[in-house]
């Protein structure tokens, strides 16, 4: 384990700035396999609902991940999407301080496939989207469209998260460096 990270570690010198999009059904360890990307590279974990989130916030909603409040965010996000573009506009000024950052691999966490496929439009260096999957965890559905419909876009990888916890990160790790 020490001796791949010395390796992934030397290859950080190396390594061209890359846009990862990644996307997947809630509950099957995105922010997990990014925090075990951020011990390997220099990265930044951003999410098109941030913005979203904090209005919500705002007023009244707790941070609860219930269906009825991930249908509240996703239908307050197509709101805020529909009159002033503003989860593409928060993550365009993220992708800004990213290229003149430190930061080699930037994750982008964005549901919609026309949502992707707008930044993918906008952003000019190496982009891929990911998938990540995992099965049996959550609900088959969620009751929004967000969710619901995240697996149904045309990914360039897709990472089945399948291994134990004390595994996973090796896994995602070697599947990081190959993509790469």
């Amino acid at each position: 384990m020490m001796e791949n990270r010395e390796k992934i570690l030397k290859h950080k010198e190396k390594a061209e700035k890359v846009l990862i999009i990644i996307n997947g059904k809630g509950g099957v360890g995105k922010d997990t396999l990014c925090a075990f990307a951020g011990r390997y590279f220099q990265a930044r974990n951003v999410s098109s609902i941030t913005p979203i989130k904090e209005i919500a916030a705002a007023h009244g909603w707790q941070g609860e991940k219930t269906p009825k409040a991930r249908r509240f965010l996703a239908d307050l996000k197509d709101a805020f999407t529909r009159y002033n573009d503003l989860p593409t506009h928060y993550l365009l000024d993220q992708y800004k301080e990213f290229l003149v950052g430190e930061e080699e691999l930037m994750f982008v966490h964005i549901r919609e496939g026309c949502e992707i496929d707008k930044l993918r439009a906008q952003v000019s260096g190496k982009c891929i989207t990911l998938l990540i999957k995992r099965n049996g965890e959550g609900p088959e559905t969620w009751g929004n469209a967000s969710d619901d419909e995240a697996e149904n876009y045309p990914y360039d990888f897709i990472y089945e998260n399948s291994c134990a916890l004390e595994e996973a990160e090796a896994d995602f790790i070697s599947f990081l460096k190959k993509i790469l």
